[in-house]
């Protein structure tokens, strides 16, 4: 296993939840912490170390978004009419490298950021190479010709694990997605609950 891979599911086993729905995850198998004291019985937690968990859960889901940008996306949605942790949701699954992934053009959020930094896709026929590139509704993404044939995303295409969801429309013929809408918390297929209140009460405070 390679230290990625094993960075990954650390995430999962430190979480508690399989947190993509992977079916190798550990997690399936081992459902405690990881390191020698990961079984140890755990207290209650606070209601501080609850918001923060549920921050990391949604944070670390999307791969490897910094602090920085997701704290810059959170002010965001703070900002913009409505609740804010449904905004926050819809600025997360608007960014490229979300698109790339829920199109199954990859097989994780991971590798959809590093797809699109080396150039991949195009988005409305010209090539976006920032992973946090805001899609808009409408917006045509697909990949280049010379991309649609790696094993990578004929590997992806074929994942019975998740499905495209409804506010995306897939045309996996011409390797080509858009970007029907924006969704709502209850749209996303998330594989675990997901708890952005929490998360705004986290930065909140």
């Amino acid at each position: 296993m390679t230290k990625r891979q094993e960075s990954k599911y650390k995430i999962d086993r430190r979480l508690g939840e399989n947190l993509w729905g992977r079916p190798k995850s550990p997690l399936n198998a081992r459902a405690y912490g990881p390191g020698q004291h990961g079984q140890r019985r755990k207290g209650k937690t606070s209601d501080y170390g609850l918001q923060l968990r549920a921050k990391q859960k949604l944070k670390g889901y999307y791969g490897t978004i910094t602090e920085k940008s997701f704290k810059k996306l959170y002010n965001e949605a703070a900002r913009a009419r409505g609740d804010t942790g449904e905004n926050l949701i819809g600025l997360l699954e608007s960014r490229l490298a979300a698109i790339v992934y829920r199109a199954k053009f990859v097989p994780t959020p991971f590798t959809a950021r590093q797809f699109v930094s080396h150039g991949h896709v195009l988005v409305n026929g010209k090539r976006v190479t920032i992973p946090s590139y805001q899609v808009k509704p409408g917006d045509k993404v697909e990949l280049r010709e010379k991309s649609r044939q790696l094993g990578i995303v004929l590997e992806a295409v074929q994942l019975a694990e998740r499905d495209v969801p409804e506010y995306i429309e897939v045309d996996h013929g011409k390797m080509s997605a858009t970007f029907v809408r924006v969704p709502a918390l209850s749209d996303v297929p998330y594989p675990v609950q997901m708890e952005p209140n929490l998360v705004v009460e986290f930065y909140s405070r």
